[in-house]
């Protein structure tokens, strides 16, 4: 797992002074991630709101569609 921050960075380097991580697994990830600048913080992926909008809709119609068939 390569590190993705500054702040992932910081929060491994500080798990290693505490003794939770040995050396080699720190090393190894921050190798991973090799000399480029790194963003401060990580953004989470946007979701997609198309997908939510058509499960809204589909239910909506088969609400209506149970609605006339009971009548």
């Amino acid at each position: 797992m390569p590190i993705k921050s500054q702040a992932q960075r910081r929060k491994f380097a500080e798990l290693l002074v505490k003794g939770e991580i040995s050396p080699e697994v720190y090393e190894r990830w921050n190798r991973e991630a090799g000399h480029k600048e790194l963003p401060e913080h990580v953004k989470p992926k946007a979701k997609s709101k198309s997908k939510g909008a058509a499960k809204k809709r589909s239910t909506s119609a088969r609400k209506k569609k149970r609605t006339t068939r009971a009548r």
